[in-house]
């Protein structure tokens, strides 16, 4: 590893602490917590939206994130190692084929909807456990009177 590649490593480790980045793509649906500073308050503004496109090139990777807001498309491209950014939650998890989503820009209503992708669950070893069986003794006193 060179010495640029190290300080690369360096400064990611620096950012990224005590935040953990989650891992998605394109095709997932996201809300980007963003710093919003307004005069000497900071606030976190939500932007939720499909990510349509990323950009992993180490400390200058980047992600698109695409919503519609009052009928008009709005995209913003966010550095995966901004300070701004507070939080990434993945909302869920959209099945596509490509790496790149422009073609979503040129769609509007139905026609933009991505499809969930399933879910994998891995099978359980332990062995089913029967039913719960009912009481052998009947109800007796004030809890008879309750039913």
């Amino acid at each position: 590893m060179n010495i640029l590649q190290q300080l690369e490593a360096r400064e990611i480790a620096r950012l990224g602490q005590g935040r953990t980045i989650p891992t998605f793509q394109a095709g997932d649906t996201v809300r980007v917590a963003v710093k919003v500073v307004e005069g000497e308050r900071t606030r976190t503004q939500a932007f939720e939206g499909v990510c349509i496109a990323r950009s992993n090139k180490g400390l200058n990777s980047n992600f698109t994130v695409r919503k519609i807001s009052y009928g008009e498309g709005v995209e913003r491209v966010f550095p995966l190692y901004s300070p701004l950014i507070a939080d990434i939650t993945v909302v869920r998890h959209g099945a596509v084929r490509r790496a790149k989503l422009y073609y979503l820009r040129g769609r509007s209503g139905k026609r933009a909807r991505i499809a969930e992708r399933a879910r994998v669950t891995a099978p359980t070893t332990e062995p089913a456990s029967p039913p719960p069986s009912e009481p052998s003794n009947p109800p007796t006193g004030e809890t008879a009177a309750a039913e």
